[in-house]
């Protein structure tokens, strides 16, 4: 806090009023005299001493020695915040009663201050007067072009006292501490999951409530996150421009190559206790936590149906909206799973990648193998509850229900 001790001289006694027309001098009282013949002949009767500033008026003056002490002296009765000025504790006493008189004619909305609404304004007129002159980008405040700015100059002045991470926006760090302190304040009401930034339950919402905004202008597929598309539209490029320096294999997404490099490191640092079993990343940890856990937290707006994984529910919401993303160029089939597809394709190929270790018989299909080992190992694991017969195929079981039941087989 600054220390004053400068004079504040007045020269209003020895001010001369003889150039001051007779009848306008009578009919202003004391006060207001001194103030016109201090405008009229521009003197400035005010001085500080401290930074030599001057005034006309001795409420500005009384204004500028707060920014030298530091004196608020306009306090909240309600929780006794102080402010140098009674127009600051007037905005903020609006906190507390929730007053907003600016109210948006176009829209309605309402607003503690005046230049809120001038910037709310914006919004419907779409004026953007507020440019930057490196890249000619405009933006409709002037704080969001400062922390625009910060883009071109790389400043990043806003530092993180545990890890002397530094960002470019407050809002930022605001969001990075919480990763120190563990507070996620944004809760799911459906499902109970909690986050620590508003846009990530924003996100998770989605998977309660099915929307996806994000749509991909080729195959009109949809998605809940731009991320999620943009992976996707590498899939119509065949872009993979992550490539691996050790085996020169290429990826479409960043995230691919670093998993991809762990095959060459072998590196599992992520352990489960229960089973022992270990994991390359924290994500596919996580998920197999809830093999043990029950935990399903993906859960259906629509039958409420529960899941371990989003991508699970993902493709669940497909057998309500009818859903078939994944289309065949060849014939034109659609799909709604990636694998379906994929599958489907061995039909035009004639490629069957699943090979029989023993008799070296080769199928388009994992399950068709899967039958066929049967058939060496004599394993019968479908069962029947009434008399218990057992069979190598769930479709001769469901043939020999039929005994029981007294139902025809009908054959075409």
């Amino acid at each position: 806090m600054h220390h004053w001790s400068g004079n504040i001289s007045g020269d209003l006694e020895d001010q001369s009023t003889q150039n001051v027309p007779q009848p306008l001098e009578k009919t202003l009282n004391c006060g207001t005299l001194k103030h016109h013949k201090e405008t009229k002949f521009d003197k400035k009767a005010f001085r500080f001493d401290l930074c030599q500033a001057s005034f006309r008026q001795s409420e500005i003056l009384k204004r500028l020695l707060r920014t030298h002490s530091g004196e608020k002296s306009y306090k909240s009765d309600v929780c006794q915040a102080s402010y140098r000025w009674s127009g600051h504790l007037k905005r903020y006493l609006r906190t507390h009663s929730g007053e907003k008189p600016y109210r948006c004619d176009l829209c309605q909305a309402s607003f503690r201050q005046s230049g809120h609404l001038k910037s709310h304004i914006r919004t419907h007129s779409g004026e953007k007067p507020f440019k930057c002159d490196i890249c000619h980008s405009s933006f409709s405040q002037s704080g969001t072009l400062k922390s625009h700015l910060r883009i071109h100059s790389g400043e990043k002045p806003f530092k993180c006292d545990i890890c002397h991470s530094s960002f470019s926006q407050s809002g930022t760090l605001k969001s990075h501490l919480k990763t120190h302190s563990g507070e996620k304040t944004h809760k799911c009401d459906i499902c109970e999951a909690s986050f620590n930034q508003s846009g990530h339950l924003k996100v998770h919402l989605r998977t309660h409530n099915g929307e996806k905004p994000y749509q991909c202008l080729q195959c009109q597929a949809s998605f809940s996150q731009s991320g999620n598309l943009k992976k996707h539209l590498r899939t119509h490029n065949e872009e993979k421009t992550f490539k691996c320096d050790i085996c020169q294999s290429s990826f479409r997404e960043s995230g691919h190559l670093r998993t991809h490099l762990k095959t060459h490191s072998g590196v599992k640092p992520h352990k489960c206790d229960i089973c022992q079993a270990s994991f390359s990343q924290s994500g596919d940890f996580k998920v197999h936590l809830r093999t043990h856990n029950g935990e399903k937290p993906y859960i259906c707006f629509q039958c409420q149906a529960s899941f371990n994984r989003s991508d699970t529910l993902k493709r669940h919401l497909r057998t309500h909206s009818g859903e078939k993303p994944f289309k065949c160029d060849i014939c034109q089939s659609s799909f709604s799973q990636s694998e379906h597809l994929k599958s489907h394709l061995r039909t035009h190929s004639g490629e069957k990648p699943f090979k029989c270790d023993i008799c070296q018989a080769s199928f388009s299909w994992s399950g068709n193998l899967k039958r066929h080992i049967r058939t060496h190992s004599g394993d019968k694991p479908f069962k029947c509850d009434i008399c218990q017969s057992s069979f190598s195929w769930s479709g001769n079981l469901e043939s020999h229900l039929r005994t029981h039941s007294g139902e025809k087989n009908i054959q075409v």
